[in-house]
């Protein structure tokens, strides 16, 4: 496996990944934005056109055919939120030419469908074609629904929420839904413009063998830009509270849900990250095993951390009657680890599922592309080997010190009606 990356542009990297082993080729741009209620329900839209159609191909039925000619290739666009960051991406797939059918050059014909749907896309009278947005808004507003239907994933947007009032990362990437239904296909394309014009842009490119046409394409389109990017911080730490925030709606459950969110001022990520796993990451930890195990006081019981924004976040399913002693025994693990409570065998666990982890990146083209964007996200290109021996340094002590530094900041609770 080989890695590279070089700035095509101002503020625009191109990163790629050749490893001989893969028979597709994967294409990922990532725009990278500040994150706020104004622009995200646009920007979302602007982004999600760009994969159903473009000049050539006008309609979804004309480039879904075409796509599949080019054995079964694929683009889609999408959008997610990193801290304080929305990131909007735009990915394409399609196989090595070398198992096309007579000489069939797949990377050449890709490669113009991609830059005809990022810089030539469906547009008449300043907007996107009004069916391609129709349908494009009608898929936001859906998926904007369906985060109501999933409980555990509802719970912990509301967490982050309060978690964050106040900053970017509370919001959510599609924006809100009443924000989204205003949004006309004319603020679409605005938008998507301002954002070829002042985002920050990472180009990964993962194949099998090195090849510069896809490269060369956004070298030439990006210069026929006037790009004014700007400056975007990555990692950004929340502030504690004053005081702990308590805050709870009822709604039609048969499960309570309870997120705690802890934040902590140090930098010793990889101490924090170990933490975690051993506080309530992995099917042997702390949470795991006594809160919902020993206990019987959770469905689930897991925690998280975030390097992004320094925090760990403690969620779990429970019985309205079991909170306060879920919510207790939660808290009282965490202290036994302030105390030193760590055996040598829950160190080795926690190291054995990174590993585990590590071990399955390089897999698919997908977790190349993921992998490489956070490294560079988070400041230092590390290869997955290279970081776990980051984990293996960390020290019981450093653990207690990361462990001593974290803050309940505030707790969110979806309560059952029927319990009432």
């Amino acid at each position: 496996m080989k890695y590279n990356r070089t700035e095509i542009s101002d503020k625009i990297g191109f990163s790629s990944v050749t490893d001989p082993k893969f028979k597709t080729n994967l294409l990922t741009v990532r725009f990278i934005t500040s994150l706020c209620r104004e622009t995200a329900s646009a920007n979302s839209l602007g982004i999600g056109v760009l994969s159903d159609a473009n000049s050539k191909f006008k309609t979804i039925a004309e480039l879904s055919e075409k796509l599949s000619s080019l054995y079964g290739s694929g683009v889609r666009s999408g959008s997610s939120k990193r801290g304080d960051l929305q990131i909007l991406s735009f990915t394409s797939s399609w196989i090595n030419n070398k198992y096309a059918f007579d000489g069939e050059n797949l990377d050449e014909e890709m490669t113009e469908i991609i830059k005809d749907c990022i810089f030539y896309p469906n547009v008449s009278n300043g907007e996107f074609d009004s069916e391609l947005f129709k349908i494009t808004k009608k898929e936001l507003l859906d998926r904007i629904d369906a985060e109501l239907n999933n409980k555990r994933g509802y719970a912990i947007s509301k967490a982050e929420e309060i978690a964050f009032r106040g900053e970017p990362a509370a919001l959510s990437d599609m924006g809100k839904k009443e924000d989204a239904e205003k949004v006309t296909s004319a603020d679409a394309y605005r938008a998507y413009q301002n954002i070829l014009r002042t985002a920050q842009i990472e180009i990964m490119y993962v194949s099998s063998e090195e090849n510069n046409t896809v490269k060369d394409m956004f070298t030439e389109e990006f210069s026929k830009i006037e790009r004014q990017p700007k400056e975007y911080v990555f990692n950004s730490k929340s502030p504690v509270k004053p005081e702990i925030e308590i805050s709870s709606e009822e709604m039609d459950v048969r499960q309570c849900k309870m997120v705690m969110t802890f934040k902590t001022d140090s930098d010793d990520r990889f101490a924090l990250q170990m933490l975690s796993m051993i506080y309530g990451a992995t099917p042997v930890s702390k949470l795991f095993a006594n809160v919902r195990e020993k206990m019987s006081l959770c469905y689930y019981c897991a925690s998280r951390f975030s390097s992004v924004k320094n925090i760990i976040m403690v969620d779990s399913g429970v019985e309205k009657v079991n909170i306060e002693k879920a919510k207790a025994e939660i808290l009282n693990q965490l202290d036994e680890i302030i105390k030193g409570n760590i055996s040598d065998e829950e160190i080795q666990s926690a190291l054995l599922s990174l590993d585990n982890a590590y071990n399955a990146i390089g897999d698919t083209p997908s977790s190349y592309s993921s992998w490489y964007f956070e490294r560079f996200c988070n400041g230092k290109i590390l290869t997955p080997q290279e970081q776990f021996m980051n984990f293996q340094n960390v020290t019981k002590a450093r653990i207690i010190q990361a462990a001593s530094t974290l803050k309940l900041d505030s707790i969110y609770y979806m309560l059952n009606k029927e319990a009432e």
